[in-house]
Order: C-alpha cells, then structure tokens, then sequence
C-alpha cells in the first residue's frame, strides 16, 4: 500500500538511501518521506545508526613460542552525515572490521611474551582502536569502544603455568616451614643450654653445701668430743653416709638390683678409698 502511494516510513535510529534511476540522490532521515517510483526514484536500502558489536577471535603466537587466542570486542556504528559512505563503500563491514583486527593484534603481541600480553592487553586494545578508528573513518563508520575480553593459552600452557606457580607458592611454604622448625630447635636447644646451666648451678651449689656441712660436723664434733681428732669424724661420717645410702637402695621400689660388698671390712675399705682419693687430690692441687 505504501509503494502504491509512494510513501516510504523510516524508523527511528535509520537512515534510508533513495536514489534516482541507480544513481544515489539523498538520505532519508527517520519518519514519513514521499519517493515517487513512477519517476525512477527508490529506496536502495537502510543503514541502522545503532552500536553495534564485533566479537573477534584470533590465534597468534608470542615472543616466547606460545600460541594464544586473543578475543577482541568491537563496538562501532554508522555515522549519519557519511551514511552514503557507509552504505556504498564496504560490502562487508563485519569482515573488514575482523580483517583490521587481524592485522594489529598479529603484529602486536609476537613481540611480547606471554606473561606481558596479559599485562598489557589494554596497549593492545588502545592499538587496534587507534587502527579501527584511522580506517574505518573513511568508510563512515565510527568506533565507539575496543576491548580485549580474554586471552586465552594453549591448554598445555596453562596447565605449565598452574603448575609453575603451584611449585613457587610450595616453596615459599617450605621455607616458612623449614624457619618455623629452625626456630623451634633454635628454642628448644636455648632451653636445654638453660636447663642445663641451672642443674649445674644446682649441683655446685648442693656440693658447696655437703663440703660446708661436713666442715661444721669435723669441727663440732672434735669440740664437743675431746680426744677424737679430723681423722676419726671423717671416718664415722662416711660410715653413716654408707649406711644411709644403703637404706636409700632398699626402700626405693622400681630400683634395680645393685650387688655391691658389705661387711665391717667393706665399709674400711671405702672409707680408706675415699680418704686416699681426697688426699691425692689435695696433692695435685698443691703442686
């Protein structure tokens, strides 16, 4: 009904080429427009002026030998001052878009190695845009955003990659644990060198105070006892020490068996050892 009334509607967001007998005449922007077919003029087609959107996928291989697929994401549309040039100057604008990006994103990331292209994929973004923009100016068309949306590695890559960054991350926990148990032996080793000081600390200590006590005991008893002399305390001292040492063997319970000789002559003989062991130590000592 519209072609028999030569009315022709354009919607919103369009733009519509009329031409005259083949030949383009004028852009009809959106709404109602008269176009007399009956005096060869027609639509030849309308252009969208909405954004649209170009998902690319390119294979290409960086600096360092590894093949990725780069996905870029090309949002452009239509200029309606240059609708003619969009309209009659590519006849395909999806793949001279794809070719572009071809172009730019091969010629940029084989001169980065892997690890750069994912740090850098907003320069490789900036370069296609720059490329896209320079190009596709001249046809009509302009680019609104470029984005580059994944990156993606040979699967054995990434795998090499997880792999890499797993044992990196283990060996830093290996030192720390490896630290910890230094610290922990380091620790442990100061507290036994402590414990140790202190018991020898002890030792000397109850030494110094048996020494002590039996000097008091000799000169007590020789005092208070006329007749006896150093020599004969000592005796009777290491008799009793004897004595109280054999008691102590016998009332422990969980004490192994020890054979050792007894008798009157037993405990001479021990006091006469220890008495040329103090002796022959004090001759050393003098020397």
């Amino acid at each position: 009904m519209g072609n028999l009334l030569c009315c022709v509607q354009v919607d919103q967001s369009t733009v519509a080429i009329k031409e005259s007998f083949g030949k383009y005449n004028d852009v009809l922007d959106p709404g109602c427009h008269c176009v007399p077919w009956f005096i060869g003029h027609q639509i030849a087609g309308k252009l969208s002026l909405r954004v649209q959107q170009l998902d690319v996928r390119c294979e290409t291989k960086t600096k360092d030998n590894v093949f990725v697929n780069v996905v870029a994401s090309i949002q452009y549309r239509a200029l309606a001052e240059k609708a003619s040039d969009a309209f009659y100057k590519l006849s395909n604008t999806r793949s001279q878009i794809q070719a572009y990006v071809f172009d730019v994103i091969r010629a940029s990331v084989p001169r980065l190695n892997v690890d750069d292209v994912f740090e850098q994929k907003s320069e490789i973004a900036k370069a296609v845009a720059d490329e896209l923009e320079k190009a596709m100016s001249h046809y009509g068309f302009e680019i609104v955003q470029t984005l580059i949306v994944d990156i993606e590695p040979d699967e054995h890559v990434k795998r090499a990659m997880n792999e890499i960054n797993a044992a990196a991350r283990l060996r830093v926990a290996a030192n720390d644990k490896a630290e910890a148990e230094k610290i922990i032996q380091i620790k442990k080793a100061e507290g036994e060198a402590e414990s140790k000081y202190l018991s020898g600390m002890g030792i000397a200590r109850q030494r110094q105070a048996i020494v002590d006590g039996l000097r008091d005991s000799v000169l007590g008893f020789s005092v208070n006892v006329p007749g006896t002399s150093a020599k004969d305390v000592m005796d009777m001292i290491l008799v009793t020490q004897y004595f109280d040492t054999m008691k102590e063997i016998g009332a422990a319970s969980k004490t192994s068996a020890v054979f050792i000789p007894h008798g009157p002559g037993a405990v001479r003989d021990i006091a006469t050892q220890i008495r040329d062991g103090l002796l022959q130590s004090s001759a050393v000592q003098t020397q």
